[in-house]
């Protein structure tokens, strides 16, 4: 099998499980307890908070765990919110290819009063810190634009958009959930104040994520009951998950540097490969993408039908975001960037990690244009494109 849907989710590292195995060994008592099994649990889990913390150059009273990158936003983005209404600024600046996690949680803000302004991407799949700076108003309560796309990797000027935010006084979050291990960040010297990040996209377990809330920033629960987190997030924590995840991701930033040029350099053989089909184009930025992301789209094909005979040959991919698999609609990232609904129905999605190797590129570029010629023989309306009847889109 040749697994290439990283960005879905990551096998996790053989450190993140020797870490959550140890924990539920030796320091599975719950952390909230004051005897000494109580408190060993506490120690590992303040010790797994200062690691995540000096991976993304924040401090650990800054780190509020949580289940996963949609919860994290989801808190980050109504706290800011709500502070911002007691101040009197109901105006939130986006994108219109965020997660849905994001996207989602803006609506049910409008629907209770908040304006919402969605600043278009481009066919790269990127907006400008003058794009920001521009749509700021004196009512402005939040800026919230994505690290890195989830489906087509463009990474964005985070650096710059934190400094105009900070400079113009306004609330700045990102949505680090396909950047953290991979792409080095610093809080601090990026100038942002709200950071959702989650384990499973760096090797770590599924259902654990954290929020970075720059200190003083107030944060509204989501969930009420205990005192855990220091009352911004009820419920027993998930140690052994919260060891794992401060295992992979002090695993993963210890290698990134090493772990980005050899994925960069699997991701741009495949680029490459694939850019010799014809009628295909490669959605994202050329330069300014993740290391593992390569997004293609290919006119005349249907995306799911490309992906069930990808898997009859043992290679796991992707059309787009798994939380919206799905989905009949076409993705809304490939329509925010300008791909017409017919093209953005045949997209895939390669994502590669460490683990991959030249053998799987090999692979991969021998599948991929063997199927699309299959399916673009079996369509009437690829027969119509070339016999000229119609025309090509890409």
């Amino acid at each position: 099998m040749i697994y290439a849907d990283n960005a879905a989710t990551t096998k996790m590292s053989g450190a993140a499980i020797n870490a959550m195995l140890n924990c539920m060994e030796e320091t599975w008592g719950n952390p909230s307890s004051l005897y000494g099994l109580g408190q060993r649990a506490k120690e590992a889990l303040e010790e797994a908070r200062e690691r995540i913390a000096a991976c993304i150059g924040a401090s650990s009273k800054e780190i509020t765990f949580t289940s996963g990158g949609s919860e994290a936003d989801n808190q980050a983005i109504r706290s800011a919110a709500l502070l911002g209404a007691r101040q009197g600024k109901r105006h939130i600046i986006s994108t219109t290819f965020e997660h849905h996690a994001v996207l989602h949680t803006l609506k049910k803000l409008e629907s209770n009063g908040f304006e919402v302004e969605l600043l278009p991407v481009g066919p790269l799949g990127t907006v400008t810190a003058s794009q920001v700076a521009e749509a700021i108003r004196d009512d402005t309560a939040l800026v919230t634009i994505m690290y890195a796309n989830n489906e087509i990797g463009s990474v964005l000027p985070i650096p710059e958009t934190g400094a105009v935010c900070r400079e113009r006084g306004v609330l700045f979050h990102t949505d680090a959930v396909q950047a953290a291990g991979h792409l080095p960040i610093d809080v601090k010297a990026q100038n942002i104040d709200l950071l959702s990040l989650s384990a499973h996209k760096f090797h770590g377990p599924k259902g654990v994520g954290a929020l970075y809330a720059r200190q003083g920033i107030p944060l509204s629960n989501l969930i009420e009951g205990g005192a855990q987190e220091r009352g911004k997030r009820a419920g027993t924590e998930n140690v052994p998950a919260i060891v794992g995840m401060a295992a992979a991701l002090e695993e993963s930033c210890t290698h990134m540097d090493v772990n980005t040029v050899k994925v960069s350099a699997l991701r741009d053989l495949l680029i490459g490969g694939l850019s010799k089909i014809p009628h295909a184009v490669l959605n994202g930025d050329p330069i300014n993408r993740l290391p593992g992301n390569v997004n293609f789209c290919f006119e005349g094909i249907e995306g799911e039908s490309l992906l069930l005979l990808l898997d009859d040959r043992g290679i796991c991919a992707s059309s787009g975001s798994a939380c919206t698999s799905g989905s009949l609609e076409p993705s809304h990232v490939l329509l925010a960037i300008g791909r017409p609904h017919e093209v953005a129905h045949g997209s895939l999605r390669l994502s590669l990690c460490e683990k991959n190797t030249e053998a799987d590129v090999d692979a991969i570029l021998k599948a991929v244009p063997e199927i699309v010629g299959y399916l673009r023989n079996m369509s009437p309306l690829w027969k119509d494109k070339v016999s000229g009847q119609k025309e090509f889109v890409l």
